[in-house]
């Protein structure tokens, strides 16, 4: 097939680029700016575009499919020339539901681990020798991207997000996928600029639930009570559902590894730190459980499982001081909280200092800010940095410290709106027994975090 991606630089799109090419199509695309380590890829796979920018006379209908991203407008001038020319245009999330609508798709939903659950899954497959089609918002080690699409796979294992599938789809990227295996992690207000309220961020999950295929399994944390709230309105919907919950498991701190035990008393060790991420193990153990993959080999499987990129990625470690960086995605009120609260517990002899980045639509926004209260108050230091210039690319009203200070609801928070500045406090940072976590899904406006 001939394939032209507009937006090729984003995360997923250039991800599917390379692997469209992988696959053997004929691949093309553009974009008005492609950033590392997108445009470096591309250019290693001979993708890169000539130029940066929009050139809709490059468009003719020998192209089959045209995969629109989200880093595109609706006035695009690629996309009006599709339209004109009646070239078929689909969302990445379409896309991939037509690539693997023949397979058993498993789809990983929630507000929180979808990524770091989906890696664990994808991990352990890989570690029996099983293949798969897959889709994850991180780079693995051991992979080569962040997609895989192959005709002769008949399982795929597909992270679902919930926020817009593209520029002129508004639905939620996993309500296109069906699975026929899901897990729900939980359930958190975000993505305030989609879902204006929190019952139409419920919303996209009740229809989330009502796309699984005939007979489908959905496992989810029953810990979670907003979410056990919709489970219960769905096992009276969908009764050809079959609902499997899981919890998070017991962890005893140890040096360098914890010690699990699940539900079943089942008891092995984890390197990986924070009662979130043995919450996840729980749900992966459950997920893979649904495709018939024993407890045991699972757990055999995962002892080598370091995390994904930025999922609590250790950025800096010095066991001598008993010092160690932490870079982490969290971006949600639920997401802070979680991480912080993981460090905290794996390292109860440590002081802990947390910066959090003000960084997406949501947490830049003044009316969604008090979601924040008190989502900071575990650490023994914490500061937020936010740099007033996103606010303006973003078309948002103007937030001051005293509006991020109140939302927060900590008296002694620290607010830095200076990228010098937060290079300053963090080279403040007492490097013995201490642990830094740097919480957000952007790059800290470039600061040196090191």
């Amino acid at each position: 097939m001939r394939i032209h991606l507009i937006a090729i630089g984003g995360s997923a799109m250039h991800n599917f680029a390379l692997a469209l090419n992988h696959s053997g199509h004929k691949v093309s695309g553009s974009d008005d700016q492609i950033f590392e380590p997108s445009r470096g890829r591309l250019e290693k796979a001979g993708l890169l575009p000539d130029s940066d920018g929009w050139h809709p006379e490059t468009l003719n209908k020998k192209i089959d499919v045209v995969i629109l991203g989200m880093h595109a407008r609706k006035d695009n001038p690629e996309l009006a020339k599709a339209h004109e020319l009646g070239l078929s245009v689909q969302s990445y999330p379409e896309f991939l539901f037509n690539a693997t609508k023949e397979k058993k798709r498993v789809v990983v939903g929630g507000s929180h681990g979808k990524t770091t659950i989906t890696s664990m899954v994808l991990h352990v497959l890989k570690a029996l020798g099983r293949q798969a089609d897959y889709m994850v918002g991180a780079q693995l080690d051991g992979f080569d991207r962040m997609l895989e699409l192959n005709q002769e796979n008949d399982l795929a294992v597909i992270e679902g997000d919930e926020y817009l599938s593209s520029p002129i789809d508004s639905r939620s990227k996993f309500l296109h996928y069906k699975p026929h295996i899901a897990i729900v992690t939980g359930i958190s207000w975000d993505h305030i600029n989609v879902f204006p309220t929190e019952e139409s961020y419920l919303n996209t999950f009740r229809a989330f639930i009502e796309t699984l295929e005939q007979g489908a399994t959905l496992v989810y944390c029953s810990e979670d009570s907003q979410l056990v709230q919709l489970i219960e309105e769905a096992e009276m919907k969908r009764p050809d559902i079959h609902f499997t919950p899981y919890n998070t498991p017991s962890s005893i701190p140890g040096n360098g590894s914890s010690e699990i035990t699940y539900s079943d008393n089942t008891t092995t060790a984890s390197k990986l730190v924070g009662a979130h991420n043995f919450q996840n193990l729980a749900g992966a153990r459950a997920l893979c459980t649904s495709l018939s993959i024993p407890t045991a080999d699972f757990d055999k499987s995962i002892e080598g499982f370091t995390g994904a990129a930025r999922r609590l990625e250790v950025a800096l470690d010095r066991p001598g001081q008993n010092f160690t960086v932490y870079r982490d995605f969290a971006h949600a009120p639920s997401k802070l909280k979680a991480t912080q609260s993981g460090v905290v517990g794996s390292f109860p002899k440590r002081k802990v200092t947390a910066v959090f980045e003000l960084h997406t639509f949501s947490s830049l926004n003044k009316d969604f800010l008090p979601q924040y209260a008190h989502s900071m108050d575990a650490v023994d230091k914490a500061i937020v940095f936010y740099d007033p210039q996103v606010i303006e690319h973003k078309r948002l009203p103007a937030i001051s410290i005293e509006d991020v200070k109140k939302a927060f609801a900590r008296e002694d928070l620290e607010v830095i709106t200076n990228i010098k500045s937060l290079e300053t406090r963090l080279q403040s940072i007492d490097k013995n027994n201490h642990c830094l976590l740097m919480m957000s899904s952007g790059r800290f406006g470039g600061a040196n975090i090191s």
